[in-house]
C-alpha cells in the first residue's frame, strides 16, 4: 500500500491539474475569454432554459392538412390513370374524407380498380353498380398518417433548432398534436419562430405557358393547373402570380443539401439531389428545355428560371432577390428537412435571465453552505485525514466543472441540485475508509497495517455503493427528460469524479504522509 508507482503519480497529479484549467473559464468573463489563445482551455459549462433565460414554445401541429394533402394525391393519382386509359368519368373531387367520382361507363369498374391498385394497393376501392367510385386510405392509415406526421415534426423541428448553433434544446411531444419546445440563450425569438413555423416544402413545377395568370383568376384555369402567388411580387419587375402544373416534378424530399452561396454578387442557395431526384431532374429538364421551370417553397413560387439546357448533374442554385440572412435561413430550412404539416405557435413565453441569475445565486450559496458543513465535519470528525478528504473534494468539484465545460452538458437548476448533493456524496468513500482503519486499529494493528487494510476493505463497499447509485442515474438520463437529465448528468459525473479523488486523489495524500512521517499512532 505504502508504494505508489511514479506513472500512477503523474496520472493523478495531470487529471487534477486538467481538472483545474478546464474548470477556471467558468471563473472569468466571455470578453477575457475572447481575449486568450485558442489552444488554451475556454468552454464554459452551458447554462439551460431556467438559468440563463430563452424562448418557451408550445406548438400545434394541422395533422388534417395531412390528410387532405393525400386526399389531393389521390384525386391526382386517379386522373393520371384514368387518362391513358381513355376511362371516361365525370364529378372528380374530394368530398367528405374521399376522393368521389362516377364511371360514364360502369362496366369499366374492375378495369378502374386493377389500375388504381397497381398504382398504390393500401387504397381502398369501392364502386356501386351506379359506377360510382370512392377512394379512400381507410382509418388505420389516416391515424398511421397522423401518427408519422407528429414524429416526423418533432424530429425536423430539433434539426432545424440544432443547425441555429443552440444548445440542448428540448422538444417534445404533448398530447397528440401539440410539441414543446424550450431553448435557452436564443437571442432573437421571433427568428426562432420563423424558423420553425415555415414548413418548407419545396416542389419543381413546370410553368403552364398556354395561360395567363389573368385567365386563370377569370375562371379558365385548366384541370392540371393551379394558381399560385409569388414569393417576390412585392417586388418591381417581378411577377406576382404564375400559373403551374400540379404535377411535381421533383419533391424536395430528394435534396441531399443546400448552402447558402453567392452567385454574380447575389445571395443565392445552392442545392444537390440524390440519385434518383437527380435522375428525375435531368429527364425533366431534357424534356422541357426553353420552358419556366417553378421553384415553389410554401405554395409560393419563390423563382421561374427557363430551363437553357439540361441539368443533369443533379445540382443547382435556387435566386429570389434574397437577402443574406433569407438565403441562409432557407439553406437552413431546405438541410433539416420540410415539415409535414403547417404547425402554429398557441403559446410563447421568453425566460428572461434575472430567474436564472437568482437560481444561479441561490444555487452557489446552497453550494457554500453544504461545503462549508462538509468541511467543518471532516476536520472535526477526523482531523489530518479530514483536511486531506477536503482537499480531494475541492479537486472533485473542479473536476465536475471540468468535465461539464468540456462535454458542454447544459447545466440546469435541477443540475445544480445534484451538485451540492454530490458535495455530500463525494466524502461518503473517505467516511467508510476511515471508519475501516479506526476498526482495524482497534483491534491492535500497526498504523501502516491498519491504513492499508482499510483502503482494501473498504474498497468493495465504496464500488457497489456508487455503481449502484450510477446505474440509476444512468437509467434517469436515459427515460427521463429535461431537467430529470439535467440532475441524472451532474449526479453520473460526480460519482464517477468523487470516486477518483476518494480512492486515488486521498490515497496518494495519505501514501506520501505515511512515508514521510512514519507514525507510531495514527490521530484519526
Amino acid at each position: 500500500m505504502l508504494y505508489f508507482a511514479k506513472w500512477k503519480v503523474a496520472l493523478v497529479l495531470g487529471i487534477c491539474l486538467l481538472g483545474v484549467l478546464y474548470a477556471l473559464p467558468n471563473f472569468f468573463s466571455e470578453r477575457t475569454l475572447a481575449g486568450i489563445p485558442d489552444w488554451l482551455p475556454n468552454k464554459q459549462i452551458s447554462l439551460g432554459l431556467d438559468l440563463q433565460g430563452g424562448s418557451h414554445l408550445l406548438l400545434e401541429v394541422d395533422t388534417d392538412a395531412v390528410l387532405r394533402e393525400r386526399l389531393d394525391a389521390l384525386e391526382s393519382l386517379a386522373r393520371t390513370v384514368l387518362r391513358p386509359a381513355r376511362i371516361g368519368y365525370t364529378d372528380l373531387g374530394v368530398s367528405g374524407g374521399s376522393v368521389t367520382f362516377r364511371l360514364r361507363d360502369p362496366s369499366s369498374g374492375d378495369e378502374v380498380r386493377r389500375l388504381i391498385r397497381e398504382e398504390d394497393p393500401t387504397i381502398s376501392v369501392d364502386i356501386d353498380d351506379s359506377g360510382r367510385v370512392v377512394l379512400s386510405s381507410g382509418d388505420a392509415a389516416e391515424e398511421e398518417l397522423r401518427r408519422s406526421a407528429m414524429q416526423q415534426s418533432v424530429e425536423i423541428i430539433r434539426r432545424r433548432i440544432d443547425e441555429l448553433g443552440t444548445r440542448e434544446p428540448t422538444v417534445q411531444q404533448q398530447g397528440e398534436e401539440r410539441i414543446i419546445v424550450q431553448v435557452p440563450g436564443i437571442d432573437d425569438p421571433e427568428r426562432l419562430k420563423d424558423v420553425i413555423g415555415q414548413t418548407a416544402k419545396m416542389t419543381f413545377h413546370l410553368v403552364d405557358t398556354n395561360v395567363t395568370p389573368a385567365e386563370a383568376r377569370a375562371g379558365r384555369l385548366p384541370p392540371g393547373s393551379m394558381l399560385l402567388p409569388a414569393q417576390t411580387g412585392d417586388r418591381p419587375g417581378q411577377p406576382t402570380e404564375y400559373v403551374v402544373t400540379k404535377r411535381v416534378i421533383v419533391s424536395g424530399e430528394r435534396l441531399t443539401n443546400a448552402q447558402p452561396s453567392f452567385q454574380d454578387g447575389m445571395p443565392v442557395v445552392s442545392f444537390q439531389f440524390d440519385t434518383l431526384g437527380a435522375r428525375q431532374f435531368g429527364n425533366a429538364t431534357q424534356q422541357n428545355v426553353g420552358r419556366p421551370l417553378a421553384i415553389v417553397l410554401d405554395d409560393k413560387v419563390i423563382s421561374a428560371p427557363v430551363i437553357r439546357e439540361p441539368i443533369l448533374g443533379g445540382q443547382g442554385v435556387i435566386s429570389g432577390s434574397f437577402t443574406t440572412q433569407e438565403a441562409q435561413d432557407l439553406a437552413l430550412l431546405l438541410r433539416a428537412g420540410a415539415l409535414p404539416a403547417p404547425i402554429k405557435v398557441l403559446e410563447e413565453r421568453t425566460v428572461g435571465p434575472g430567474l436564472g441569475a437568482d437560481s444561479i445565486q441561490a444555487g452557489k450559496i446552497a453550494s457554500i453552505i453544504g461545503m462549508v458543513l462538509v468541511v467543518v465535519f471532516m476536520i472535526a470528525a477526523y482531523g489530518l485525514f479530514g483536511v486531506m478528504a477536503v482537499i480531494a473534494l475541492f479537486f472533485n468539484m473542479a473536476l465536475i466543472f471540468a468535465a461539464l465545460s468540456v462535454l458542454q452538458a447544459t447545466l440546469t437548476l435541477p443540475g445544480i441540485a445534484g451538485i451540492v448533493l454530490t458535495i455530500g456524496m463525494a466524502v461518503d468513500a473517505n467516511v467508510l475508509i476511515f471508519e475501516r482503519i479506526r476498526e482495524e486499529l482497534a483491534l491492535g494493528r500497526p498504523p501502516i497495517s491498519a491504513v492499508d487494510a482499510g483502503y482494501q476493505r473498504a474498497l468493495t463497499t465504496i464500488i457497489d455503493a456508487n455503481l449502484t447509485t450510477l446505474i440509476a442515474a444512468v437509467l434517469l438520463f436515459q427515460f427521463g427528460s429535461g431537467p430529470v437529465r439535467g440532475f441524472a448528468v451532474t449526479l453520473a459525473i460526480g460519482i464517477i469524479t468523487s470516486m477518483f479523488t476518494a480512492i486515488w486523489v486521498t490515497r496518494m495524500m495519505v501514501v506520501w504522509w505515511i512515508r514521510s512521517r512514519r507514525p507510531k499512532v495514527l490521530a484519526i
